[in-house]
């Protein structure tokens, strides 16, 4: 019964992370031309401070569990690359093809589960990771020019938050608080993205400050809700509820941004989350 309401938490955590992350996607956008690392400082650096006073609030010490600093570190450098690639991104490409993009991490994530968490993954699993990036190539529509750029960052972006969820899952199971997580990794992307904003500094409108407060707000409900939920439950039991950042993406983007993914982007969506539905399916008929 445990197992059962913990997974029922994982998935309302995860569905709710999903729509706070939409919606930084859409304040990223929205601050406008201001540089891609100066947009990722200030995200975590707001994050960074309602995690803190959450901590104050709660009064709950800094203390990280013994043996588990390495796997924050590994987090707050894959995580933060991630981000990177993913607000790079968002800022060039239509916002449900980058959430897309991003949400290539829960296949990502079996990749790297299968290596650090020594968790099996079956001849099904494995081809779900073929079809997804077949999916990908959709959205990503490769080419040899410099509009490559941006669907090659998505896919890093993935690529990073899959190993960055990796330890999360790692460190959930080793009974890190969620809150410490997060606290640690927007404290220690913060500290990274210091320096190129002091040497590249560009002035900022009321109006881009108010997106980014708003970006740094959403980001942290994001975090906190993810890192709740693949603490509650293993990825392959809840990742498929994650793809619903495409669907609230998509609906922002046409509100707010009048756009419109085109019909290759709808194929490659069909895809990935095709997939990841009969792989759910698979994971909960096979776990019964």
């Amino acid at each position: 019964m445990k197992q059962k309401s913990d997974t029922t938490l994982g998935i309302l955590f995860i569905i709710g992370s999903a729509f706070c992350f939409a919606l930084m996607n859409l304040f990223i956008r929205l601050s406008g031309d201001v540089p891609t690392l100066q947009k990722c400082f200030f995200r975590n650096f707001f994050a960074l401070v309602i995690a803190a006073s959450s901590l104050l609030r709660t009064k709950t010490k800094f203390r990280i569990g013994e043996g588990n600093l390495k796997y924050l570190i590994v987090r707050s450098l894959a995580g933060g690359i991630g981000m990177v690639g993913n607000f790079y991104a968002v800022d060039h490409m239509a916002i449900s093809d980058a959430s897309m993009l991003n949400k290539l991490s829960p296949f990502f994530a079996i990749v790297f589960s299968y290596f650090m968490l020594k968790e099996q993954a079956n001849l099904f699993e494995w081809l779900s990771v073929i079809a997804a990036f077949i999916g990908a190539l959709f959205v990503a529509k490769p080419s040899f020019g410099m509009e490559m750029i941006p669907a090659a960052a998505g896919i890093m972006g993935g690529l990073g938050a899959g190993l960055a969820y990796t330890n999360v899952r790692i460190l959930g199971k080793r009974g890190e608080n969620s809150m410490i997580i997060v606290a640690f990794f927007s404290g220690f992307t913060t500290l990274m993205l210091m320096p190129p904003l002091l040497l590249h500094y560009q002035h900022m409108t009321p109006k881009q400050w108010l997106f980014l407060i708003l970006t740094g707000t959403a980001a942290a409900g994001g975090q906190i809700f993810i890192t709740k939920a693949y603490a509650k439950a293993a990825a392959k039991e809840i990742s498929v509820y994650d793809f619903s950042i495409v669907i609230f993406a998509a609906i922002f983007g046409f509100l707010f941004l009048g756009q419109l993914p085109d019909l290759w982007s709808v194929i490659g969506y069909i895809i990935i989350i095709g997939t990841a539905v009969i792989k759910w399916r698979y994971s909960v008929k096979h776990a019964s």
